[in-house]
């Protein structure tokens, strides 16, 4: 039988009580005031025109739903769309563009482009935990691979043969915990790229880079620095190589070139988020579709996005 078959993606009050079970594990929270104790359940009545899934708090008297708080919030289409949306885009390695949620869902594109963002928004981290740290899986201090790509094109910059007029990006994987992050970046001086580097690294973790004389400036900061001479044909001595936050780009642009093809700048942390989340979230690390589904609603508590921060200027 299909996940997508449960009663949860086709029934709205099935799905309010399905999403209030993952948030609310302990029972009803009031996101007005925290309250736990003295939270009522109103009955639904279309006629007086009471929501589904409304409750009051009897400590700061406030009536809200499973949805405020989080970034279904204020949100005009129902919950049980919302929650195939959640599954289907956390059950493509590689994307679904807003136009196949358009036509799965049956909403208007700018409706199911919204929607994306707004899960994307949900995925996003936010961690600033240092990787490859003395507490990770193998007890010690890790290995930290640190790379860049380029992709797509600045606004307004001109053609030009090099990567300058791209946009850029810069991937830390912790090869331990088999974890990245992804962040946009404006160049690749060393007075951008080093302080990223000594932000998100622990001291004690060995760096792994290509020769890219960049990363030579953050050496110093780190216990070890390896690099391999791609300029030379050099891609693996031993365990030193940059092969495994390489092969997350291969993903990344796979997914960015065939199922979303173009992205502006504004929108690009969105969209390394997601990767990041999938990638952070993979089968290989034992997280399935179903829970993968469930780390990402978890993720909607405490963020907001409105539709004038995601869509500054017209789609």
């Amino acid at each position: 039988m299909s996940v997508l078959s449960q009663p949860q993606f086709h029934d709205e009050e099935a799905a309010f009580k399905w999403l209030e079970d993952t948030l609310w594990p302990e029972g009803p929270v009031c996101p007005h005031c925290g309250g736990m104790g003295r939270i009522g359940k109103i009955k639904a009545n279309p006629e007086k025109r009471v929501r589904l899934g409304l409750h009051k708090c009897g400590d700061c008297k406030q009536q809200f739903t499973v949805k405020v708080g989080t970034v279904f919030e204020h949100a005009r289409i129902p919950l049980h769309k919302m929650l195939q949306a959640v599954h289907l885009m956390c059950s493509s390695k590689k994307g679904i563009s807003a136009h196949q949620l358009h036509r799965i869902l049956e909403v208007q594109y700018k409706t199911a482009w919204f929607l994306a963002h707004r899960i994307r928004e949900a995925m996003r981290d936010g961690s600033l935990a240092p990787m490859g740290g003395l507490d990770g899986p193998a007890g010690g201090a890790g290995i930290v691979e640190a790379d860049e790509t380029f992709i797509g094109r600045e606004p307004g910059a001109p053609v030009k043969r090099a990567y300058h007029h791209k946009m850029k990006v810069l991937s830390l994987v912790d090869r331990e915990a088999g974890k990245v992050r992804s962040i946009v970046v404006n160049d690749l001086k060393p007075t951008t790229i080093v302080p990223i580097l000594e932000e998100n690294i622990a001291k004690e973790a060995t760096l792994h880079t290509d020769e890219a004389g960049v990363y030579l400036k953050a050496a110093p900061s780190f216990i070890d620095h390896q690099t391999t001479a791609h300029g030379q044909g050099e891609y693996v001595r031993g365990i030193v190589h940059t092969n495994t936050v390489e092969g997350y780009f291969s993903v990344f642009k796979r997914g960015m070139k065939g199922i979303y093809q173009h992205c502006g700048k504004q929108h690009l942390h969105r969209y390394l988020a997601e990767f990041d989340f999938w990638y952070n979230n993979r089968v290989a690390l034992g997280c399935g579709d179903v829970e993968r589904a469930g780390r990402a609603l978890k993720g909607i508590v405490e963020k907001r996005l409105t539709y004038r921060l995601a869509c500054p200027s017209e789609i």
